[in-house]
């Protein structure tokens, strides 16, 4: 079909907009961001919205970078962090955070897969949960407090990018882990197509250029190593991953990407 043809402009115009649509569903599902009704969701949008996870990354990284820059202009350094880290919290509405806690509860207090995903299910935090919440946030603190201040904007952008890749290959790499359809303790997106995950990888991937080359070699060998390691545990453990998997991947990849910046910087 011809692409200036009347039908070939409204085929555009069709997948365009169901394009937008797909972008505001992985803006309403990842952050606190209103988005009003999306006419004709469905579950299939979810499963594609996987896409623009990194994409959403660079947002909340840009939100949160440009927070930090603003209260460095008055505030000491820690401040400007420790507020920065306020921000993208509300902004996501600690989806991930929530995840990583429940994770540490599960995985922390169960001993078979119904008993792991049983407690994730709980809305309640538990005590793992609480101290791996509060470890993995002192952590992200005190590693962004030690990185050159000039660079945190960008590496905040980096990173909140970055370690969306890898939730979106696990997903692509394991299978969903439930036992029946009351073990499921969120929505979570699925495998879509090879064109979604290539996408997410392009996008993400771009904020790569926002580090010298070294840095990039260094960051993307320690996150495939942490993927690596956490994919052989939870499936091992329940034979694959769950949304609260997902959350708890991307804070570990978050953490872990800070912490090879920082190993980095004080090496070289």
């Amino acid at each position: 079909m011809n692409s200036s043809s009347p039908l070939g402009r409204l085929g555009g115009a069709f997948i365009m907009k169901n394009e937008i649509k797909i972008f505001l569903t992985a803006l309403s599902f990842y952050t606190r961001v209103p988005v009003g009704n999306i006419k004709g969701w469905s579950e299939d949008m979810l499963n594609k919205s996987t896409r623009y996870f990194p994409l959403i990354g660079i947002i909340v990284g840009g939100v949160t970078a440009l927070v930090f820059w603003g209260l460095s202009l008055f505030f000491p350094v820690s401040i400007a962090v420790l507020l920065s880290m306020v921000i993208s919290i509300l902004f996501t509405g600690a989806f991930h955070e929530d995840g990583f806690a429940d994770f540490c509860d599960g995985f922390g207090g169960g001993y078979t897969p119904a008993r792991i995903l049983e407690i994730m299910k709980d809305s309640r935090v538990g005590t793992y949960g609480s101290i791996g919440l509060l470890m993995i946030l002192a952590t992200k603190f005190l590693a962004l407090t030690h990185i050159e201040a000039t660079r945190i904007p960008l590496i905040l952008i980096s990173a909140h990018a970055i370690s969306r890749i890898f939730p979106v290959l696990l997903i692509y790499t394991s299978k969903y882990a439930r036992l029946d359809a009351s073990t499921k303790t969120k929505p979570v997106g699925k495998a879509d197509s090879t064109f979604s995950l290539l996408f997410a990888i392009v996008t993400g991937g771009l904020s790569l250029f926002l580090l010298g080359w070294q840095e990039v070699i260094v960051c993307v060998a320690v996150l495939m190593a942490v993927t690596f390691f956490f994919r052989n545990y939870i499936t091992r453990i329940l034979g694959g991953y769950t949304g609260d998997v997902l959350g708890a991947l991307q804070q570990l990849c978050e953490v872990f990407f800070y912490l090879a910046i920082l190993g980095w910087q004080n090496y070289s």
